[in-house]
């Protein structure tokens, strides 16, 4: 197996295990019931804020390098599976997962389009977009 991918944001990261888990299934599936039981934590599912211990789940999830060319697309969405494994009861009201920083972009050279959750960063979005990729808000 290859070198981990060394994501300097979190959240980028967040956007692209979305794709790699919950879209394409080329990581193992990580679902908040289970992981609670089996870990023996509860949380409120009401909540909107994020569950620690998912959070540190997916910060010390390893994404392998050879997988960086399988992402061509990423879309941020309020309804993602990851946010909601992460926050149950997100409602998309916040910036928790809101990327403004794309250093990790140099790892996806097969990204060609990205949609992201709206921070109003003009400047973020012509980043992306100085990289050849097709970018808009949600």
């Amino acid at each position: 197996m290859s070198q981990p991918i060394p994501f300097a944001d979190t959240n980028f990261k967040l956007a692209v295990v979305q794709e790699l888990m919950y879209n394409q299934e080329l990581l193992p599936r990580f679902d908040l019931r289970e992981y609670a039981a089996e870990q023996g934590f509860t949380y409120d599912g009401g909540s909107v804020e994020a569950v620690p211990e998912a959070l540190a789940y997916f910060a010390a999830l390893e994404v392998p390098a050879e997988l960086a060319e399988k992402i061509t697309e990423i879309e941020m969405d309020g309804g993602n599976e990851i946010y909601l494994e992460i926050a149950p009861n997100w409602d998309g009201e916040d910036a928790l997962f809101d990327v403004d920083e794309f250093a990790d972009l140099r790892h996806f050279p097969n990204l060609k389009s990205m949609t992201l959750l709206y921070t109003g960063n003009e400047e973020a979005l012509e980043t992306v977009r100085a990289h050849g990729i097709e970018a808009d808000w949600l």
